[in-house]
């Protein structure tokens, strides 16, 4: 009743619905902050007004000389909204107080505050009272998420997910969601600041020169990315290499592994991502890659990183790369027991290049503790994944290594496909063997 009487006294003051009121007790609240108005669903072309909503929150009136002891207070309890301020001016017009708005999700009733709050609440002198308070909800305040479940078909999957590669967004988007693309990515760009492009692949890596055609969705038509990984800048264009930022880990995994004074070979290097590091760290690289763009784009960022000197590069075939430039400096190596890592990165094809290795050199050394130390990475569908490219690697060198080897997953890509990769010594047996490689050039 004496809610009633309050809500009355407002309406005659204000001489309409007011803009906020006192509430006590669950309301019943709507259980989403944001429900989105019924004509945006199918909506094919953006129309971001049409998103424009208004609806109720709880506040708490709170004088000014408190405010900042209490918006710190009420840091778990107030609203989180893009572009929503938590602190507003409060409606009854009196400058010593302001409204703190807070999440609906979390306070429904007085009694919702935690312990803690309740009691920073009474020790600041501010009433445990809730209040309406009629918030206008933009589509600058929606995450992107929130747009595309309102716009796309109910029922069906909503993807708000990309690769960012510089100043691009990078989507793999599903044939049901293809008829609203040029809406994603206009919601995709409006909602990631400094996206200026977004993407999305129409076919599958190719296996060649792993890069993959892809179509602009929305904004500017430039390719040409810069990145930063691992402290290193990377530039290129990514519609014609290969790159894929999830693997920043991978890379400085591997190139922890390196020290000053190794040699490092890289027969699928693409556009530098374990060279370039490498070389950073005082190895000297031999870096390949069959793709032109790819080589051209690896020593332009060789020399943006200063490390021209320490990487030669190379436009090979990888296994005319294994049986050429890798042959030739080994022997030496060797000799002077230099350590040697080759980095094998080219998972849908890398485990059939393993032959080449078979009979590689023909003298055995006069030492055999830092024999080349091979990463070499794999997908696998297989309900055992590890022993799957384990076994695939000993049947591509002719030598079992399943006693005499390390496998790391790296990363699952799709469902029931891993990506791994799998580290060992270049057992000498296979180093030195008589029998000829029977692999064919491909990559």
């Amino acid at each position: 009743f004496l809610i009633i009487i309050i809500y009355i006294f407002i309406l005659s003051r204000k001489g309409a619905v007011g803009r906020i009121c006192v509430f006590s007790g669950n309301t019943g609240m709507e259980p989403k902050l944001y429900r989105p108005p019924a004509e945006v669903r199918g909506m094919s072309s953006l129309d971001r007004d049409a998103f424009t909503q208004t609806i109720s929150v709880p506040a708490v009136r709170v004088p000014v000389r408190v405010l900042n002891k209490v918006v710190k207070s009420l840091k778990k309890s107030s609203i989180q909204r893009p572009g929503v301020p938590r602190v507003v001016q409060d409606t009854e017009e009196n400058a010593d107080y302001r409204l703190v708005l807070l999440d609906p999700h979390r306070v429904t009733s007085p009694t919702s505050f935690s312990e803690a709050e309740a009691e920073a609440l009474r020790s600041f002198g501010v009433p445990e009272e809730l209040h309406h308070y009629e918030l206008k909800l933009t589509y600058e305040n929606l995450k992107s998420e929130e747009v595309l479940e309102a716009v796309l078909p109910q029922g069906q999957d909503v993807t708000s997910g990309f690769s960012r590669v510089g100043h691009i967004a990078h989507m793999n988007l599903r044939d049901h969601q293809l008829q609203y693309k040029n809406l994603i990515g206009q919601v995709i760009m409006d909602k990631n600041p400094g996206v200026t492009c977004v993407v999305n692949k129409t076919n599958i890596i190719d296996s060649t020169y792993r890069n993959f055609q892809m179509e602009v969705l929305a904004g500017e038509e430039n390719m040409v990315a810069k990145v930063k990984e691992n402290g290193l800048t990377y530039k290129f264009d990514f519609s014609r290499v290969y790159w894929n930022p999830r693997l920043s880990t991978e890379h400085e995994r591997v190139v922890q592994l390196t020290k000053w004074g190794d040699t490092v070979f890289d027969v699928f290097a693409g556009v530098g991502p374990f060279a370039i590091p490498a070389a950073r760290r005082g190895a000297n690289v031999l870096a390949n890659d069959l793709n032109p763009e790819s080589h051209r784009w690896l020593q332009h960022n060789c020399k943006l990183n200063k490390v021209e000197k320490k990487v030669r590069t190379f436009n090979l075939d990888g296994r005319a790369f294994i049986q050429g430039p890798l042959r030739e400096e080994l022997p030496a190596l060797l000799k002077e027991k230099v350590r040697v890592h080759v980095v094998m990165n080219l998972p849908a094809l890398a485990l059939d290049f393993l032959d080449a290795f078979r009979g590689l050199l023909h003298q055995e050394p006069q030492c055999e503790e830092n024999l080349p130390t091979v990463h070499c990475y794999g997908f696998s569908k297989d309900d055992d994944p590890d022993t799957d490219v384990v076994k695939r690697a000993s049947q591509s060198l002719g030598f079992p290594l399943e006693k005499l080897c390390s496998v790391h997953f790296v990363r699952n890509v799709a469902p029931n496909k891993d990506m791994l990769c799998v580290m060992f010594t270049l057992p000498k047996e296979v180093l030195y063997s008589t029998e000829a490689q029977t692999g064919e050039t491909g990559s």
